[in-house]
């Protein structure tokens, strides 16, 4: 539980803080006043001062800050006439984020998603480097894979396990990937089944690799001649996981791994929200969407999963792959235009520079209150969805 807590505190830590670090660059770049870059969320354990700016240790150990002078929490700009002396007032005003002009302030927003863009570049390319340049992605429709030589396998995957059944008592759990049966690996679900039917009665040796502890194992089971109506002859149901097999080969296709790949993960990801939407829509149930979608206590979880993976070069290439995903998916969300993300305060600095007018403050700090209040009840409903998912459960 420590090396689970502090590796998901790292990965955690390191995307926000690279996010913030590129706020903080850009504003130090354009001579825009930094009051405060934080290590962490407030309250503040301590702080230093080097120059203009605080530079703080806080008591959350979860990804960090940057405060911008005249940049309000809710999105809209404001200064204190207080807090500067009348002689200084056009001197600080002209460092103050929001009297900016409207490229300065978009790049200053902007900085966090492109460096969290950069972070997941470098991230697979070192993942490529450990794997050898050689990656497997789910498939849910057939896309094209610019730069890698594509190969398409399917997986042999255990959807359910009936009780009492032969599948059951050898402890075949839920999601076992299936290796293969007395030697044979099957390649589709019928060539499965047709493979248990003819071994009914008769002793079958299973090889599967468990989803939990990434271990394969291997024991023997007897299917059965007449099982219960609807459990089949091993009392398991299953599906067929497609996925492609990557493999860049040529120098051109190495160079351009590093940014081909997180586009294929995009795209994969696109396809799965795509079609668990579809499905509530189609069903009237939103439990499976509800379930590919994970907060903080989900991500924790995944991050335990990983840790216990025996195989060192597979436990690093898969911490390597969830870093990169949660960077790029970092980087994607906050340049939608959703208020009080980064998208949405870019939304209204670029409404002002094609309008050539300010955005109503009232109607900016508004927006991204309702915003972060939003946000906000959505990661309490995820988190609380995924305490009954992956804790209690």
């Amino acid at each position: 539980m420590l090396l689970t807590a502090l590796v998901f505190l790292l990965i955690l830590s390191v995307l926000v803080l690279i996010h913030e670090l590129g706020h903080f660059l850009v504003a130090k770049k354009l001579n825009i006043k930094v009051e405060e870059f934080g290590f962490g969320l407030p309250p503040r354990v301590f702080g230093i001062k080097r120059g203009e700016t605080i530079y703080s240790i806080n008591w959350l150990p979860i990804g960090g800050f940057v405060k911008l002078y005249g940049e309000d929490d809710a999105g809209a700009g404001k200064v204190s006439a207080k807090r500067i002396a009348q002689s200084e007032k056009p001197k600080a005003l002209a460092r103050a984020f929001y009297a900016r002009p409207v490229g300065q302030r978009a790049a200053v927003v902007v900085a966090g998603v492109v460096m969290n863009t950069l972070l997941a570049i470098v991230i697979f390319y070192i993942f490529m480097g450990v794997s050898g340049f050689r990656a497997q992605l789910p498939l849910l429709k057939d896309h094209i894979f610019y730069f890698a030589n594509t190969s398409i396998k399917t997986d042999i995957l255990i959807s359910q396990v009936q009780k009492d059944s032969p599948a059951a008592k050898i402890g075949l759990p839920q999601y076992a990937q299936i290796v293969s049966l007395n030697t044979i690996k099957p390649s589709t679900p019928e060539e499965f089944t047709s493979i248990i039917k003819k071994s009914q009665g008769k002793e079958l040796s299973i090889t599967w690799i468990d989803p939990n502890t990434h271990k394969k194992t291997t024991k023997s089971a007897v299917p059965r001649v007449n099982p219960p109506k609807g459990q089949g002859a091993l009392g398991v149901s299953l599906f067929g996981a497609r996925s492609a097999i990557l493999n860049y080969e040529t120098p051109v296709q190495k160079v351009f791994s590093g940014i081909t790949h997180p586009i294929n993960l995009l795209l994969y990801n696109f396809d799965l929200i795509g079609s668990l939407i579809k499905s509530a829509v189609r069903d009237h149930n939103a439990t499976a969407l509800g379930e590919g979608v994970a907060g903080p206590v989900g991500i924790y979880s995944l991050v335990g999963t990983i840790v216990q993976i025996p195989n060192i070069k597979e436990r690093t290439l898969e911490l390597l792959n969830l870093a990169g995903i949660l960077s790029i998916s970092l980087a994607f969300f906050n340049v939608l235009p959703i208020p009080a993300l980064d998208g949405g305060r870019l939304f209204f600095i670029l409404i002002e520079g094609v309008t050539r007018r300010k955005v109503n403050p009232k109607y900016e700090t508004l927006a991204h209150t309702i915003g972060m209040a939003v946000l906000l009840l959505l990661i309490v409903l995820i988190t609380f969805k995924d305490i009954f998912q992956f804790v209690i459960k």
